[in-house]
């Protein structure tokens, strides 16, 4: 299934539940009825600017703001809202880092104490250690989820339209373009770019303009980026380079090195990314 199809029956899903939060509102309390037009809003604006990105960042703390309203409207009427603690578990499927998934964690077990006067002791119980079930399967399928999908994205083009890979496709060009620099004597330069983290992107579609069709442009990190040129002669490698660095930004950091003098055995993505930078124009 393309991924444009998964968003939009997120987006379907995100504004069914505002819906369902709405048939609540006319016999909610003042509390519970501010806490459910806030959790309204929220749906609506993420459903609304939802957008499918290879760019978008996991670490962006909106998972502690899903938490805080499910916490907000289980404790403004814990009599009447105590069926909301099974949304914990769609919580925990959401790809969140570590100190934001401890954050929820403990907004589920306030979420739980707060219940507590209401439920009966065995029942609360019962809840309680089912929801931790709940809440560990969410977790290691997400991981799951995460760790497939990593694999796959290091396969894929970072931005669709543009030959822009992960620095994972580096390493495996890297060994395919050496055997077949030797093989029939072309030159191949590696040329790391390093940027402002504001720089990346527009600075990653020019390198893919700037470049031959058949060759790609990588995202080592967040401030690094990586070509590898195909040229027939050092000289016509050269000149290239001066013409490609001449349409960068002034203040973009190049180092170019021959393909021929990497020793790819034990090469990393962080050796990559470190090694020495200096303007082109100068050492060119």
């Amino acid at each position: 299934m393309q991924s444009k199809y998964k968003i939009s029956l997120l987006k379907a899903n995100l504004l069914a539940a505002a819906v369902a939060l709405s048939l609540w509102i006319p016999s909610a309390e003042p509390a519970a009825a501010v806490m459910m037009w806030l959790s309204i809003g929220w749906l609506l604006i993420t459903a609304l600017i939802l957008d499918f990105s290879h760019r978008r960042s996991r670490g962006l703390p909106w998972q502690m703001l899903a938490g805080t309203l499910l916490l907000g409207l289980i404790a403004s009427a814990p009599d009447r809202h105590a069926l909301l603690i099974w949304t914990w578990g769609a919580v925990f499927m959401l790809p969140q880092d570590r100190w934001a998934a401890v954050f929820n964690g403990g907004a589920a077990l306030v979420s739980c104490l707060v219940l507590l006067p209401h439920i009966p002791l065995p029942e609360w119980l019962l809840m309680t250690l089912s929801l931790s079930i709940l809440l560990l399967l969410a977790m290691s399928r997400t991981h799951q989820l995460l760790t497939i999908n990593g694999v796959i994205r290091q396969r894929l083009r970072l931005i669709p339209g543009l030959n822009l890979w992960a620095g994972e496709q580096l390493l495996r060009d890297l060994i395919r373009e050496q055997t077949r620099s030797e093989r029939e004597a072309i030159h191949a330069d590696v040329l790391i770019v390093r940027v402002r983290r504001r720089q990346l992107w527009p600075v990653a579609q020019k390198l893919c303009e700037l470049t031959y069709d058949f060759e790609n442009v990588y995202r080592l990190n967040s401030t690094t980026l990586a070509t590898l040129m195909l040229s027939k002669t050092p000289g016509e490698a050269a000149s290239r380079r001066t013409l490609l660095v001449a349409a960068l930004p002034d203040n973009v950091l190049t180092q170019h090195t021959p393909l021929m003098d990497i020793e790819l055995a034990a090469l990393t993505l962080d050796e990559l990314s470190h090694f020495p930078a200096s303007h082109l124009r100068e050492v060119a």
